[in-house]
């Protein structure tokens, strides 16, 4: 199995980006997305998660209304739209699938990707 996100970059205070994380070697259609990030020196955290039919969100309470999750099924993608991005979330960005729960804790993950590195600039 392999996730690989991608889309990361600098980007100033208050601009967007859109990170994609495409998956091979698992049947997508069958496995919740989600989306973690992790700062230097602290925990990871948890972002959004996407059921498995894209019918269901949830959000970190610091992304709501800011962030928007997404996939295309089709092309085994997730995407995270970051809109009015702010300095404290600069992180590496990673995407995650689970086979069975629909979940924002991390330990229920079955695979990760590599992470792609957002800095936001102040």
């Amino acid at each position: 199995v392999q996730l690989q996100a991608s889309g990361g970059g600098l980007v100033q205070t208050g601009g967007s980006l859109r990170l994609s994380c495409t998956a091979s070697g698992l049947t997508f259609n069958k496995y919740n997305m989600g989306w973690f990030r992790q700062a230097p020196g602290k925990e990871r955290e948890f972002v959004a998660v996407i059921n498995y039919t894209g019918g269901g969100r949830y959000y970190g309470d610091s992304v709501k209304g800011r962030f928007t999750i997404s996939r295309d099924n089709a092309k085994n993608t997730v995407y995270l739209q970051m809109n009015s991005l702010k300095p404290e979330e600069t992180a590496v960005y990673f995407c995650a699938a689970a086979s069975s729960t629909f979940t924002s804790q991390a330990t229920s993950f079955n695979y990760w990707g590599q992470g792609t590195e957002v800095t936001v600039s102040s």
